[in-house]
């Protein structure tokens, strides 16, 4: 129910939750280090988290890290190598699943008329300063749906 993919290096590429997990306590799923945190926070009734907000904290981002919540439908994550952004791994998700893409590269499959939830860090600067494109014609091709 809880998964992380690793690429040819042993580098976490994504963490996946599935819809149907359900922790008996609050979980963390990904490392302190992450600029994303993912983690399920559980409370019985009543339970309080007391008012709070966050204290301003510089801190730098190298590289985003994406949050993707199925809302709607079936999508194949195509997920690319870390290091040679050569082919890795395919994993369908379905409505309420998450995602986290930790590194490496990534594409999308719509199997279903579908609609993701996109959580990343900003700000956006534009597509030619924030994404490489990967050549990917051949790994769809070999790794059909």
């Amino acid at each position: 129910m809880v998964e992380q993919i690793t690429d040819d290096h042993g580098i976490i590429v994504c963490h996946i939750i599935r819809a149907a997990h359900s922790p008996s306590a609050t979980e963390f799923y990904t490392p302190k280090n992450y600029s994303q945190q993912l983690g399920i926070i559980r409370y019985a009734a009543g339970g309080v988290i007391r008012p709070h907000f966050h204290n301003k904290v510089s801190r730098e981002v190298v590289y985003t890290q994406e949050v993707l919540v199925i809302r709607k439908g079936k999508v194949k994550v195509n997920l690319y190598n870390n290091h040679s952004y050569t082919y890795c791994a395919s994993v369908v998700l379905y409505k309420g699943d998450v995602m986290l893409l930790a590194s490496g590269g990534h594409g999308f499959e719509m199997l279903e008329d579908s609609e993701m939830l996109e959580v990343k860090q900003g700000p956006y600067i534009d597509a030619a300063h924030d994404k490489t494109p990967i050549d990917v014609y051949s790994d769809l091709l070999a790794n059909p749906v």
